[in-house]
C-alpha cells in the first residue's frame, strides 16, 4: 500500500506541475470551449485573478506532492480545486470528466492514507 501511495502521489503531483506550467508557460494550446462552459470559461479570464490563482495552488501543490513534503496541507487545499475540476466537467464538459473524476478520487485517497496527520482536527 505504500508504494501504490507514492504511485499515486507523484502521478497527481506530475499532473498539477504540468497543468500549472502549461498554463503559466502557455506551452499547450487553449482548448477549443462551445456553449455554457465558454461562458464560463470567459468569466474566469475576465476576474483576471482566480485562474492564476488557482493554477498558483496547483503548483505549490504538485511540488508538494512531488517532492513528499507538506502533503497533509497539500491534500486539504488542493481538495476544493480538485472538486470544482470535478464538478465543472461534469456538468460543463463531460467529455474530460474521467480525468476529472481519477484526480478527485486519488486526491481522496492520498487523504484516507494520511487519515492520521488528520485526527486532531476533528477531536473537539
Amino acid at each position: 500500500m505504500k508504494i501504490t501511495t507514492i504511485v499515486i502521489r507523484v502521478l497527481i503531483g506530475l499532473f498539477l506541475l504540468f497543468a500549472s506550467v502549461s498554463y503559466f508557460l502557455h506551452l499547450t494550446p487553449e482548448p477549443v470551449t462551445t456553449g455554457d462552459f465558454k461562458a464560463f470559461q470567459l468569466g474566469l479570464v475576465a476576474s483576471t485573478y482566480l485562474m492564476p490563482l488557482a493554477k498558483g495552488v496547483e503548483l505549490l501543490a504538485g511540488l508538494s506532492y512531488v517532492t513528499g513534503k507538506y502533503v497533509t496541507l497539500a491534500n486539504i487545499v488542493i481538495l476544493p480545486v480538485t472538486l470544482n475540476i470535478l464538478l465543472i466537467n461534469y456538468f460543463l464538459a463531460p467529455e474530460t470528466l474521467p480525468i476529472a473524476i481519477a484526480l478527485f478520487l486519488a486526491n481522496l485517497f492520498l487523504i484516507y492514507r494520511y487519515w492520521d496527520n488528520y485526527k486532531s482536527v476533528f477531536t473537539p
